[in-house]
């Protein structure tokens, strides 16, 4: 009985994390009614790595830097102005950008 308990768990935690971390996400991806979003002034690297589509380590390193050196963002769009993310990245992103 463990066993079924346990094949399922796993089950239903893999289809979680790819419905996560899925590289397309719909209208914030939501699941369950938790809308996935990120504040983009705040956020650590290692969030903006993990709640960002696109965007890993190194990007999210970039976004913390300018932010630390220019100020906070006035706006999604301004993200264009850290290297590395472009405009197709603030798109796959916009849903779940807050400020």
């Amino acid at each position: 009985m463990r066993a079924i308990y346990s094949t399922l768990l796993i089950s239903f935690l893999i289809t979680l994390s790819s419905a996560v971390f899925a590289d397309s996400p719909t209208k914030a991806e939501l699941y369950d009614g938790i809308e996935i979003t990120v504040n983009i002034n705040t956020a650590t690297a290692e969030e903006l790595s993990a709640l960002l589509v696109g965007v890993g380590d190194k990007k999210a390193k970039e976004i913390v830097d300018y932010r630390e050196k220019n100020g906070e963002f006035s706006s999604a769009d301004s993200l264009v102005n850290v290297k590395g993310i472009g405009e197709a990245t603030v798109e796959k992103n916009r849903e779940r950008i807050q400020l």
